[in-house]
């Protein structure tokens, strides 16, 4: 098994970065992942001192890994072995980012107790189930010059899938000879669409499997996702919030300030920290886009992290 954590990491999408190492079809690799700010958050960092983080330094990645034999046309295949969290994680508003920015201006902390078991607690209001996985896993784009990580491209990248957890499988088009692969971004857990822009940012500690694909041809990422063994969130049922406009973006605005509006008069919450609820535990869906001229977008909310 491949050990990383030893290797510097590195902070942007270049060809030029020399591997940190090569590896083979099956090489499995184990690393920590530090949370996004390249721990820069701490569980004593308070929602003032995000105004001073040093975006040079976030979106901290392990690697690149040079698969031996890969080359444009292939698949670097990586197989989720294990994810796990390291006692704590954050969600927070950054002003200026998130779905709502126009909304929700001032910058907004939660500070996450994720050493007791499997569940993280939100405010007495809420109990959220821990689904840990890498927001970030990518091949190196074919670029001239260092290109920020976010936002994602076809090659992956920040893609903040929350289904990329133990047991699946993200396959990633190779750009470049040797896929220059790289992962980071740990999340303890997510909602789809991450509207306030942060999940769980946690430090992971994790272990996946490299594959290489011959010939594939991906036109962007695939992703095989495993059963789920226990539907903790399903089980209890949905809260559903819609929006409904001429345009996805506005659509999906309307159907997550709805789900705010419900969370504050349903539970007693601020705004902003049903906004953060919802970042990590709804899920947002496209539930039309065929009747024209509008189209629908659902944000749905486990009933069961309330219980």
């Amino acid at each position: 098994m491949l050990e990383l954590d030893e290797t510097p990491v590195h902070f942007r999408w270049d060809p030029t970065l020399e591997p940190v190492a090569v590896v083979e079809d099956g090489t499995v690799v184990h690393c920590r992942l530090a949370e996004v700010t390249d721990d820069q958050v701490s569980p004593k960092t308070t929602a003032t001192d995000l105004a001073d983080l040093d975006w040079d330094r976030v979106y901290p990645l392990r690697g690149p890994l040079f698969v031996d034999g890969a080359e444009v046309g292939d698949a670097v295949e990586i197989e989720l072995l294990a994810a796990e969290t390291l006692g704590w994680g954050w969600t927070a508003i950054l002003p200026g980012l998130g779905l709502l920015a126009e909304d929700f201006p001032e910058a907004r902390l939660h500070i996450w107790d994720l050493g007791a078991g499997k569940v993280a607690e939100f405010l007495d209001v809420a109990k959220l189930p821990l689904r840990p996985f890498p927001g970030t896993v990518g091949v190196c784009p074919a670029v001239d010059q260092p290109t920020p990580v976010m936002p994602p491209g076809c090659f992956g990248g920040n893609i903040d899938c929350r289904d990329v957890v133990v047991g699946s499988r993200l396959r990633l088009p190779v750009q470049v000879p040797g896929a220059l692969l790289s992962i980071g971004d740990g999340h303890g857990a997510q909602g789809d669409g991450e509207v306030c822009v942060t999940a769980i940012e946690a430090p992971l500690e994790v272990r996946f499997r490299v594959h290489l694909r011959k010939g594939l041809g991906l036109r962007a990422p695939q992703l095989l996702v495993p059963p789920e063994p226990d539907d903790r969130l399903g089980r209890a049922g949905w809260f559903a919030a819609m929006g409904v406009a001429a345009d996805l973006m506005v659509a999906a605005k309307d159907a997550v300030r709805s789900l705010i509006d419900h969370l504050v008069a349903e539970y007693r919450l601020e705004a902003p920290d049903a906004y953060l609820l919802a970042s990590v535990a709804a899920q947002l869906r496209i539930s039309e886009v065929v009747d024209a001229p509008n189209w629908v977008v659902s944000a749905y909310l486990p009933l069961a992290i309330f219980e």
